[in-house]
């Protein structure tokens, strides 16, 4: 097979194997033959071009023909002209396919079913991919670019898929991206005829002479493919040793959304995989602090955003309009005048490893005052980063109002305005017939919309028997919330989202937010929030009030005070004004009171039994074999870095500090290792060595790359000179001084080279490769020992007898 038969198939493979990734998306996955077989026409075809000498831009246009041809053959055939030509009616329907599998992938929840518009968005789009893979590695030679995309074929499995697209898929994709490569390199070597093996890495130097009569020493591929294996094995082991928080919206860099000026909009997110992650992390490493004047700091949410679209497949936000942060943020919708308000300060201070896009505020914020890149998004009241802005050690203060609406005042609330009940009121048609009929049930004794939402939170947090789960899958779906009814185990994500449908399907507006939970207290008077406090709940509107907080989920967050038998009805009072000074501390969490109501008893919200104020210890510590294991991994850390110098170091006193042997070859052995020094200080200086060079020309080049004045430049020529001695001349004269030459040379690369070059050369030195290169070179020596030894040679031999006899 030809260099570029070779490098098509290959192509093909890389192609075939990060489509691989797309293979946990849907159900069943038959779909990948279909593709397997139309890109290996594609591929085909391009073969076949490649073959007639015109330009490389008609091979790619023959192949983009040929791959409409085949999408029209395979999904739009009885529309198409002669039932292969892609017509006006085929050109419709596929589009027309095209829309309604873009609608099926916002439907359905992952695995999702292969319906014939999925199928077109899946074949199409590895045909795609495959073409731009094979037109870059194969038609324009250069395989190198062909990885970004494969990279985009992995990134939107990996997207997509709830846990990632998985470390097999990945080593899959990477293993095809590295064929492709080392199938290029190949190629390329052989364009030069014959390869010889060059001189050897070993300590024979320029002594080792060519490859052996009849040997194939594909010396830079086999570097090639061993650099290339360890990489891979890097980039699988590394991400699992190294902690770190997960992505997402709760713990991670989210995706940039806003754009400068008056317009932008803020794209949908799904922030649940990432907040199942950090209610399940082993340690509750903190992502935020704060201090606040708020009388009650128990209720103290912290809000990111809020989910207002139920699609069947997901609860989302919508897309919005972003503008500027406004200097005082408008009146909460809904909100009235009779409804008793405080103003209260907040300072908050997020980890610098806590980087997302939204800003965690609490609910209403009136106004914020941070610094940065932030746009505003007003029905949601949220801060959306701009243009890469994140919270990462952010510091910023809020002003938020404490809402105290009454039961009384809730349960007259009137009807909410239409456009708005329109919206956050719709279910989809697939909304499981249990949820209206549980709901309905739950309040059938309820009058008033009010009743209803405290008779459906009550269910959830004590009167229905459930349990919380954070290791329940997090899907968010008609079928996910059936199956939480019918198992009643979940955590805050079911417990949210199935109470926002039962709350919608019964008449009441509905959503459901995504933030923390207050967290907790410190002795130093600061609230401490970590990743164990990611929470969602759901929010009701009420007309007169505005969007209200419940909480369903057991044993999390607080209850509000208005949705408790003994809820206060009193007067209401004027807003407080926040204080100008510093924010204060925020009171201790409350004490136990024998009147605590019994439905706040259950879910542990009455307080520590213990005097107000003291904070036992709740931490046993850290065992010290954690202790010790980090300990070692530091001093790891902090030695791995100056492993290259510490060799080099020691490399530099073994080859000039060697002791005057009294035979001829140990004389030749020190001129070698000098000049290999040589050449190793000019590698590090960024001189690389170029072995196919005789002596003379390769210290002529030293020289001349690393502008070495005449002292030096003699110096290079001495040792040179005194290498070709030792190995051309029949009787080598004796040559001394070569240790201070090397030095000196050394020396003056180390003055003509900039302050970045010269602290590279002595903390990354290009040169301590060698080391990869020794130990490659022991391994395959001792694997060839092995399959050599004479003792498998002697039962091979008494098999063969043994055979031979009993014939």
């Amino acid at each position: 097979m030809s260099g570029r038969g070779r490098l098509a198939l290959c192509a093909f493979a890389a192609t075939l194997m990060a489509s691989g990734a797309l293979l946990p998306l849907v159900d069943p996955a038959g779909w990948i033959l279909q593709a397997a077989l139309l890109l290996a026409i594609q591929s085909g075809v391009g073969a076949l071009a490649r073959r007639v000498p015109w330009a490389r831009a008609l091979t790619v246009a023959a192949q983009m023909l040929v791959t409409v041809v085949l999408l029209t053959v395979a999904f739009a055939r009885d529309q198409a002209v002669f039932g292969v030509l892609p017509g006006p009616r085929a050109v419709q329907w596929l589009g027309e396919l095209f829309a309604a599998g873009f609608e099926d992938v916002g439907k359905y929840a992952i695995p999702a079913p292969v319906t014939d518009g999925i199928r077109l968005m899946l074949v199409g789009g590895v045909l795609l991919i495959g073409l731009a893979v094979d037109a870059l590695a194969v038609t324009f030679r250069s395989a190198a670019p062909a990885g970004l995309p494969l990279l985009a074929l992995y990134s939107v499995a990996a997207g997509l898929s709830e846990d990632g697209a998985g470390r097999l898929w990945f080593t899959l994709a990477a293993s095809g991206y590295l064929l492709l490569l080392l199938a290029e390199g190949r190629n390329r070597l052989s364009q030069w005829g014959r390869v010889f093996g060059g001189v050897s890495r070993s300590s024979g130097g320029l002594a080792a002479g060519v490859a052996e009569p009849g040997g194939r020493a594909f010396a830079s591929l086999r570097t090639g493919r061993r650099i290339g294996v360890l990489t891979l094995g890097i980039a699988l082991v590394v991400p699992a040793v190294l902690p770190a928080l997960d992505g997402g919206l709760l713990a991670g860099a989210g995706a940039g959304t806003g754009r400068g000026g008056g317009g932008g909009t803020i794209s949908a997110v799904n922030p649940l995989v990432s907040l199942q992650n950090n209610l399940n992390q082993p340690e509750d490493r903190e992502v935020m602090s704060y201090r606040t004047n708020s009388a009650a700091p128990e209720d103290f949410y912290l809000r990111i955003l809020a989910l207002d679209q139920f699609n069947g497949s997901e609860w989302r936000p919508s897309t919005r309009r972003l503008t500027d942060v406004p200097q005082r943020l408008p009146q909460p919708v809904g909100l009235g005048s009779g409804v008793a308000v405080t103003e209260v300060r907040t300072n908050l201070t997020a980890s610098p490893s806590y980087q997302q896009t939204y800003l965690p505020l609490p609910y209403p914020a009136t106004e914020v005052r941070i610094g940065g890149r932030w746009r505003y998004e007003p029905e949601g009241r949220t801060l959306v980063g701009d243009e890469g802005q994140t919270t990462g050690d952010a510091k910023y203060e809020v002003s938020s109002l404490v809402v105290r609406p009454t039961a009384d005042q809730l349960a007259s609330a009137g009807p909410p305005p239409s456009d708005l009940a329109r919206e956050y009121t719709q279910v989809p048609d697939s909304l499981p017939d249990v949820v209206r009929r549980t709901a309905a049930e739950v309040t059938k004794d309820a009058t008033n919309a009010y009743e209803r939402a405290v008779a459906l939170q009550d269910w959830f947090a004590s009167d229905g028997g459930f349990t919380y789960d954070t290791t329940v899958s997090s899907g968010t779906g008609t079928a996910a919330i059936g199956r939480f009814l019918r198992e009643k185990q979940g955590f805050c994500v079911h417990f949210s989202f199935t109470m926002a449908a039962m709350a919608r399907s019964l008449g009441i507006p509905a959503r459901v937010s995504v933030g923390f939970t207050p967290g907790t207290f410190q002795s130093n008077g600061s609230m401490s929030v970590g990743l164990r406090d990611a929470h969602a709940w759901p929010e009701l509107y009420f007309e007169g009030v505005g969007w209200t907080r419940f909480e369903p989920t057991p044993t999390r967050g607080s209850t509000p005070s208005y949705t408790l038998p003994d809820a206060p009805t009193g007067s209401t009072d004027d807003p407080a004004q926040p204080s100008a000074g510093a924010s204060q501390a925020p009171s201790a969490a409350p004490s136990a009171s024998a009147n605590c109501p019994e439905q706040m008893r259950r879910q542990g919200e009455c307080g520590p039994s213990a005097l107000p104020g003291a904070v036992g210890p709740t931490d046993p510590g850290t065992p010290t074999r954690t202790v010790v294991l980090l300990g070692v991994a530091a001093a790891l850390a902090l030695a791995l870095p100056a492993l290259p110098l510490l060799w080099r170091t020691r490399a530099r006193g073994r080859r000039l500090g060697s002791s005057a042997g009294r035979t001829p070859a140990d004389a030749t052995a020190r001129t070698l290792a000098a000049w290999r020094e040589l050449t190793d200080s000019a590698w590090d200086h960024g001189i690389a060595p170029d072995e196919s060079q005789t002596p003379r020309k390769a210290a002529a080049r030293i020289v001349r790359r690393g502008e070495l004045d005449g002292t030096a430049a003699a110096s290079v020529h001495r040792v040179a000179d005194a290498v070709e001695q030792a190995l051309y001349a029949p009787r080598p004269r004796a040559t001394t001084g070569l240790a201070e030459d090397v030095l000196a040379v050394r020396t003056a690369l180390r003055a003509s080279a900039g302050r970045p070059a010269r602290v590279r050369a002595l903390i990354a030195p290009r040169s301590a490769v060698r080391v990869v290169w020794s130990v490659s070179e022991r391994w395959a020596a001792l694997v060839r020992r092995w399959s050599e030894r004479p003792g498998r040679d002697r039962w091979a031999g008494r098999l063969h007898g043994l055979s031979r006899r009993r014939g």
